[in-house]
């Protein structure tokens, strides 16, 4: 494959985004008997979409983010505080009485910084250094984050391996990352100029596999005409609008430039729910995959709304 055809290929799953989490799902669903095959192969699947978004990073940026902190400050409160807790009161009115459903919602919200919303940055022409530093950042302390919200907000309502759940955020995504990291810089960009041509498109490829091979243990549970299942996923909607419109709000407290607000409101707004789903997998009861599963099927989708009413429309890179 060429690097024009490897190019265009992914363009062209770009503009498919908020359909390929959608299509993992139904995949899944459709095929649980051939995707479940794939659970053991899900670390290292995901490992290669680390791995593709962290060669793209350089610590250069770092520096010149850092030397304005105060976004990346308000970040972390809003993404790592404030959003677990509210998602904490809302999931104890809805789901008093279901922890398992409750620590979902909490894995989803504590969930690392989705990679998928540097794509979106770019999209909106946002501040890529900001988006990219945040990324690496959340991902770095996400091992140490997801695990320790679960436990301060959930308690002894559930049985947590924090452990096992830092252990599996290290291997699939901070590994990666590093490596990443470290061959861009030693490279000087050299091999990721050679080789994320076909890395992009295979990323995206993994991912449908990592979502299909989710989903399929729990494809049982899901019943449509179950009116939990409908409360869950409008629960998860209503989360997932009100942390983008956090993450807005958050811009517009420290009064930042377009380019920082589009930054925030993707990076804030957007969790990795790839990488919560194969965590609720292995370490929960299946009930606590279902806001992931559901998640993932609107997250993109929401996203691309809340753009379009929170970012001016004028000023979008459509091309």
């Amino acid at each position: 494959m060429s690097v024009k055809i490897a190019d265009a290929l992914n363009s062209r799953l770009d503009r498919l985004l908020p359909l390929i989490a959608p299509a993992g799902v139904i995949l899944g669903f459709l095929l649980p008997g051939i995707f479940i095959q794939l659970r053991p192969l899900v670390p290292y699947l995901f490992g290669m979409m680390t791995l593709s978004g962290a060669l793209k990073l350089r610590t250069a940026e770092f520096g010149k983010t850092l030397r304005s902190p105060i976004p990346i400050l308000v970040f972390f409160i809003f993404t790592r505080i404030v959003m677990p807790l509210i998602g904490l009161a809302v999931t104890t009115l809805f789901f008093k009485d279901k922890p398992d459903i409750a620590t979902g919602f909490i894995l989803l919200l504590s969930g690392p910084i989705a990679v998928s919303s540097f794509i979106w940055v770019t999209i909106y022409n946002g501040d890529k250094a900001l988006c990219l530093t945040l990324i690496m950042l959340d991902t770095i302390l996400a091992p140490f984050i997801m695990p320790g919200t679960i436990s301060l907000l959930m308690g002894t309502k559930v049985t947590i391996d924090i452990f096992g759940i830092a252990l599996s955020l290290i291997l699939m995504v901070v590994l990666p990352t590093i490596i990443g990291v470290t061959i861009n810089e030693t490279s000087r960009g050299k091999i990721p100029a050679i080789i994320c041509p076909y890395l992009n498109p295979l990323s995206k490829i993994c991912l449908i596999l990592v979502i299909a091979a989710n989903s399929s243990p729990v494809s049982k549970m899901i019943k449509f005409n179950d009116k939990l299942v409908w409360l869950i996923a409008g629960v998860c909607i209503l989360l997932i609008v009100i942390v983008f419109l956090l993450s807005r709000l958050s811009s517009l407290i420290i009064k930042c430039n377009r380019e920082k607000s589009a930054s925030l409101l993707f990076c804030g707004g957007m969790r990795n729910i790839s990488s919560v789903t194969t965590i609720a997998v292995t370490f929960f009861p299946e009930t606590a995959v279902l806001p992931a599963l559901l998640g993932i099927l609107c997250q993109q989708s929401v996203c691309a709304i809340m753009a379009k009413l929170l970012l001016p429309k004028k000023q979008e890179k459509l091309e």
